[in-house]
């Protein structure tokens, strides 16, 4: 039986630094049937003219639309039965394509297979920088197994998976990936694997990294009240915990100048944080050693604060607003 095409998407916003290192992966892949489709989602760092210097369809639009516009654009030009989605910060390995196609023909039943990024980042990075792909990372390999929740920066869908879920809710501008997974998981099973690698650049600002954190966890909260659960994979209780407990940690911090027994609070909360999500801090410890890892557990507590208050924003917002409370409905969506 020959090889079946797959259509690699890669939706690219400024992404001038990372995305010659992106294209080349895909055009190392093992895989012998391949297309790549590049959607230049209004860039205004030059990042089109780098991916243009590549064997690939380059689409650009004019204003900007976020992933989830650029993501339905590249599925409509499209020709293989499997697309591959993947962002242009990463990297893939080159069995990357490959893999996936195997997984589908081991596993027809599925509807999706994401991969895993590497713990290495694709850069030299700053500490926080070198937090985040950590974290990032272990979260995900703890996860490997079915889940409802998409990573569409790295992982491949069958075309009909993906046409009976619908497009990407293009309102949606930080949480179309838990939508569009939520619909597609509801019709195929969905899988989280380490067959799949990659190599990521991500945030290494503390400031960027919080405000995505507490903007993300606020849209989630109409989500959760519509599905009455969180989703399967990364989302566990003990997470939960961890979060409610930092957030908690930090909350409690500042009356220790007033009450000295809010110190106590503030360690024991932020002790119950570390031992909700222990396999992680132990993870870290034995890639990186001590030092580095009382850095991590202070940019994870940061992190948790900005998750908790996004929470509960997301909860004040969606007593006071009916726009809010229907943004996952087909016209609603709200960013």
């Amino acid at each position: 039986m020959s090889a079946p095409l797959v259509s690699v998407v890669v939706p690219m916003y400024n992404d001038r630094r990372t995305v010659d290192l992106c294209l080349r992966s895909v055009l190392a892949q093992t895989h012998p049937h391949i297309e790549v489709i590049v959607v230049d989602d209004a860039s205004t760092d030059g990042c089109a003219e780098i991916a243009a210097r590549h064997p690939v369809q380059l689409v650009r639009v004019t204003e900007n639309g976020g992933p989830g516009a650029s993501r339905n654009e590249g599925v409509r030009r499209a020709k293989g039965e499997i697309v591959f989605f993947l962002d242009a910060d990463l990297t893939m390995h080159p069995e990357a394509v490959a893999e996936a196609v195997a997984l589908f023909a081991e596993h027809p039943e599925y509807g999706a297979v994401f991969g895993v990024p590497d713990k290495e980042p694709l850069f030299p990075e700053p500490l926080v920088g070198q937090y985040r792909i950590l974290q990032y990372h272990y979260w995900r390999k703890s996860a490997e197994g079915e889940v409802s929740g998409g990573f569409y920066a790295l992982g491949a869908v069958r075309r009909a998976a993906f046409m009976e879920a619908g497009w990407f809710n293009t309102a949606l501008r930080q949480t179309e990936e838990i939508d569009h997974a939520e619909r597609l998981a509801a019709r195929w099973p969905m899988l989280l694997t380490s067959r799949i690698r990659g190599r990521l650049s991500d945030e290494s600002r503390m400031r960027p990294l919080l405000r995505k954190a507490f903007v993300r966890s606020r849209l989630r909260v109409p989500f959760y009240f519509d599905r009455g659960r969180a989703m399967q994979g990364m989302e566990t209780g003990g997470r939960a915990a961890a979060s409610a407990l930092g957030g908690l940690a930090v909350a409690t911090l500042p009356f220790a100048a007033v009450h000295p027994g809010a110190l106590l609070v503030s360690a024991a909360a932020l002790g119950g944080s570390v031992l909700a999500d222990l396999g992680q801090y132990r993870f870290v410890a034995r890639e990186r050693g001590l030092a580095f890892t009382a850095f991590f557990t202070g940019a994870h507590l940061m992190v948790n604060t900005a998750v908790v208050a996004g929470l509960a924003t997301g909860l004040a917002q969606y007593a006071t607003s009916v726009r809010f409370r229907r943004m996952y409905q087909p016209g609603e969506a709200l960013t």
